[in-house]
């Protein structure tokens, strides 16, 4: 082959680039990507796996000084981010005039997220942001100039990229038995939190500060944000559940135009509970925002509170796991009452409706709040349920568990309690009367039998003539109970006896159809 043809097909080959050209490329690129790029990767947007971030102040076409350290930080998608980090000089060693500046490019440089899975990584780099962050919130605590549109921007973006983040292990699950101590298990901490606790700090000291305009700050803080915010609630670091509740409960009271929203929010929050999970580790702090939210209502309460409360406060009783959350979900149903006493009716016909059957627990919690709501009502609203409601105390009378009937004989300790069961005690006794009577002669539990004996005292000393005729309608409805049980035993008897002759010759035994009269 002719060397003229040799130097033609090698000048076709692709050059490989020196490695000052690649360090060339690497600084003085089309663009080093912003913060809003390192974003993206995050999200597994980027298509490339190694993506150079700079930090603010930092020329890419300039040699960098000693203390730049680079880092390495894995990603969700499986690449990794190379950081170029240098701590930035603090406040107090730059002009006011210079200030802004600065609390921007600091903003910028805690947009890297760091990766805590393994403690030993980029240490001296983390360390850098923790003590960037902790600036931040001093700066912010301390501010005494208005906030810009555009530092709110940035403020927002740092505190988006930080804190909105898919949690990599799926909410405990609840615990069915209730006999099982729940805080035994150890507290899960998130790893990041020590980077975490300073962008909540930052972002709450931003919110109580008299600096931000809520006019602005809304534009930023809008309802996308609100929804990321309230689907951190399922953390399961109380740590930032506790931080959550606070900013939740600021943000509803700086920004009234986001209010309805925030309601509507939490209520699909519940009812994606309710109905479909029972799954979830921010109910009780959700439910904590709202007590203080019901507090502030205004009188006359609207249809859509009322709905709420119906829709679903009363059907947060059904999970299994109301434990977790129940003080919180009573203080909420009591707040509603308190407000308008006209919906103890609707709330105590709604606890029937959801009163646990075989769960003892779950029951002794039902008779608590039950105590408090009829602490709060009047004696029209009660007349309204009283019926259903003594026909479910008599039942839980007579549970075998002795701590609910216990917790339900403890109703006669509660004074206003008593007077509304004295107003209506022509109604009550011959309803709750047989298992009074029934606990007094045959209870296993002697704590019970004693209370059983306090209350059918109760009784009889405010009317003594109710007591003796209830006595006797149920000393009557004893003897014609054996009667029939009697009748009952000899039938069967009379069957066996049947049965037996036809056995030998394996003739069909006939029953013949029996009418029962109605007892």
């Amino acid at each position: 082959m002719p060397r003229s043809m040799i130097k033609q097909f090698l000048s076709r080959l692709p050059r490989k680039q020196s490695k000052s050209g690649d360090k060339r490329d690497s600084l003085a690129g089309v663009s080093p990507p912003s913060s809003t790029s390192s974003t993206s990767s995050r999200d597994g947007d980027l298509p490339s796996s190694r993506v150079t971030i700079l930090p603010p102040g930092l020329d890419p076409g300039l040699d960098h000084p000693a203390n730049q350290i680079p880092a390495v930080m894995s990603e969700p998608n499986g690449g990794s981010v190379v950081l170029a980090y240098e701590a930035l000089p603090s406040f107090k060693d730059v002009p006011s005039s210079e200030r802004q500046s600065l609390f921007i490019k600091k903003l910028n440089l805690c947009c890297a997220v760091f990766d805590f899975t393994d403690a030993t990584k980029n240490l001296k780099e983390k360390d850098i942001k923790r003590q960037t962050l902790q600036d931040l919130v001093d700066y912010v605590a301390s501010s005494n100039a208005k906030f810009s549109e555009s530092v709110m921007q940035e403020i927002i973006k740092m505190i988006s990229i930080n804190l909105f983040r898919t949690f990599t292990s799926p909410p405990r699950e609840y615990k069915v038995l209730q006999s099982l101590d729940l805080e035994e298990d150890e507290p899960v901490m998130d790893p990041a939190w020590p980077h975490l606790h300073l962008v909540y700090d930052l972002f709450l000291r931003f919110l109580q500060s008299p600096e931000t305009d809520a006019k602005l700050a809304k534009r930023y803080i809008d309802h996308s944000f609100v929804l990321k915010l309230l689907d951190l609630f399922d953390s399961e670091d109380v740590r930032e559940r506790e931080y959550l509740k606070t900013i939740l409960h600021r943000i509803y009271g700086k920004f009234m135009v986001h209010r309805p929203f925030i309601r509507k929010s939490i209520n699909n929050i519940f009812y994606q509970f309710i109905f479909e999970t029972e799954k979830h580790n921010g109910i009780a702090e959700l439910l904590e925002v709202l007590g203080s939210i019901i507090n502030g209502f205004a009188l006359p309460l609207k249809e859509e509170h009322k709905l709420f409360l119906v829709r679903a406060l009363i059907p947060l009783h059904k999970p299994k796991c109301m434990g977790m959350y129940h003080q919180q979900l009573s203080y909420c149903i009591t707040q509603f009452i308190e407000k308008d006493c006209k919906l103890a009716d609707t709330v105590i016909r709604g606890l029937l409706k959801f009163w646990p059957i075989t769960n003892s627990s779950k029951e002794v919690m039902f008779l608590g709040e039950l105590e408090e709501i009829l602490d709060a009502t009047q004696p029209a609203e009660f007349q309204r349920c009283m019926i259903p409601l003594f026909h479910q105390i008599a039942r839980c009378l007579n549970s075998s568990h002795f701590q609910v009937a216990e917790r339900a004989l403890f109703l006669w300790n509660n004074d206003h309690i008593e007077n509304l069961i004295k107003q209506n005690v022509k109604v009550l006794l011959p309803i709750i009367f047989p298992a009074l009577e029934r606990n007094a002669k045959s209870h296993w539990n002697q704590a019970v039998q004693s209370l059983t004996l306090n209350v059918s005292k109760f009784f009889s000393d405010n009317d003594p003539e109710l007591f003796a005729k209830c006595l006797k309608k149920y000393e009557e409805d004893e003897v014609k109970g054996k009667e029939i049980q009697s009748k009952r035993e000899v039938t069967w008897k009379r069957l066996e006896e049947i049965a037996a002759t036809k056995a030998a010759s394996n003739e069909p035994v006939l029953i013949p159809h029996i009418i029962r009269s109605p007892v």
